[in-house]
């Protein structure tokens, strides 16, 4: 960090460089300033923006433009609205024209400009990168179409979701998160319900509509969506994110709210994957002290919870129709019942069936028949030879 971005972040001296990052447009500062992003706390960044935003004026707020080819999350409001003050016609058909041939991070700025400065000549490029692979700019232009009331790129994300490609539906899932229409989230729910990518779906619908929400009007799919949330904690949605799903407060209620076998499997789940998350450095290591506090307050929440009242539960969902039937098989031990999953019409279930048996020591040659009869997938066939 150089002299000048320490004065910057710091408690004093910042206003010199904060008048000479902005009237001596100094993007080579502001660059630096946003690759220590990770370094920085949210409440420094907060500081440097409202620092920032104090300089500019109708004589310098051009040289905004030059800091567009820079994007952080954190300094894009304080850049927007600053554009938004002294807007004006030339201004506008600047951004269109960056929204239409600049950088990836210029678009993902002047997408967001014209939520406030509502063009109907953006239209049209905003749909064009409303299913962008940068989640930054798929969200200022599904925000700012939803604000034009555009409901073409909305209808075709509807239409995305019947498609074979997860990566495409996952995208069509974003866009429809931040156009911000719940009348969509049971479509939602079942998309996440098919899909091989579950997890990185059930992380997203939070954002639409908060947990408490969903699990008063639709409890049971919502525990399903909080089932998912956990099993991707660590390796797929980030572990900070645990404070916008308010999972303290989330497992708060389902502890203290009756349980039935839905609800015990989850918080199994979350009892046992917090429990990894704070025995093993690697989850925890490059976190913020604020999140690691937050893990380990969740683990000690969900340490007092009669873990033999939650088993009695599990019996219940290990049937092949139960979107937690998989989650019950980490913690069943009925063999009988496990056994009956061997003929099950799912063959994933079936391989997982037989790896739960395999590490009960219980998988013998009856059950590697059964299975095996009702399997057809080669890959899937070899995994269950060897087991």
């Amino acid at each position: 960090m150089n002299e000048n971005l320490k004065k910057l972040t710091g408690k004093f001296g910042y206003e010199p460089v904060a008048k000479h990052l902005i009237n001596d447009c100094d993007t080579k500062l502001f660059q630096e300033l946003i690759e220590n992003d990770s370094f920085l706390f949210d409440f420094v960044k907060q500081n440097v923006a409202e620092r920032l935003s104090r300089i500019v004026n109708e004589n310098n707020y051009k040289n905004l433009l030059n800091f567009l080819k820079y994007y952080s999350p954190f300094y894009e409001d304080f850049i927007v609205q600053s554009l938004v003050k002294y807007a004006n016609e030339d201004l506008t058909d600047e951004l269109l024209e960056k929204l239409e041939n600049g950088t990836e991070n210029e678009k993902t700025y002047c997408a967001k400009y014209f939520s406030y400065i509502q063009d109907p000549l953006a239209i049209t490029l905003l749909k064009v990168n409303a299913f962008s692979d940068n989640d930054a700019l798929l969200m200022n232009c599904a925000q700012t179409l939803a604000k034009f009331q555009d409901k073409e790129c909305f209808n075709h994300a509807l239409e995305i979701l019947k498609s074979d490609d997860e990566f495409e539906k996952l995208k069509a899932v974003k866009f429809l998160v931040n156009y911000g229409d719940k009348a969509v989230i049971p479509a939602l729910t079942d998309v996440m319900r098919l899909s091989t990518i579950s997890e990185n779906i059930a992380g997203e619908i939070p954002y639409l509509e908060n947990l408490f929400t969903l699990l008063d009007s639709d409890y049971d799919n919502a525990l399903l969506i909080i089932n998912y949330i956990i099993n991707g904690l660590g390796e797929i949605l980030s572990l900070n994110s645990v404070f916008d799903y308010e999972l303290f407060e989330v497992f708060e209620k389902l502890i203290n709210t009756d349980y039935n076998s839905k609800s015990a499997i989850v918080l199994l789940n979350a009892k046992d994957k917090f429990d990894i998350l704070t025995d093993n450095d690697e989850y925890l290591f490059d976190e913020d002290k604020n999140t690691k506090n937050e893990i380990i307050d969740i683990k000690n929440l969900l340490k007092n919870i009669d873990k033999k009242e939650l088993e009695k539960y599990i019996n219940e969902e290990l049937n092949e129709n139960s979107p937690f039937v998989f989650t019950a098989l980490d913690f069943a031990t009925d063999l009988l019942k496990i056994r009956e999953l061997l003929k099950s019409n799912n063959q994933t279930l079936i391989l997982k069936t037989a790896e739960t048996l395999k590490q009960l020591g219980n998988f013998d040659e009856t059950a590697k028949t059964v299975a095996l009869l009702k399997v057809n997938d080669v890959n899937i066939k070899a995994i269950i030879r060897a087991l």
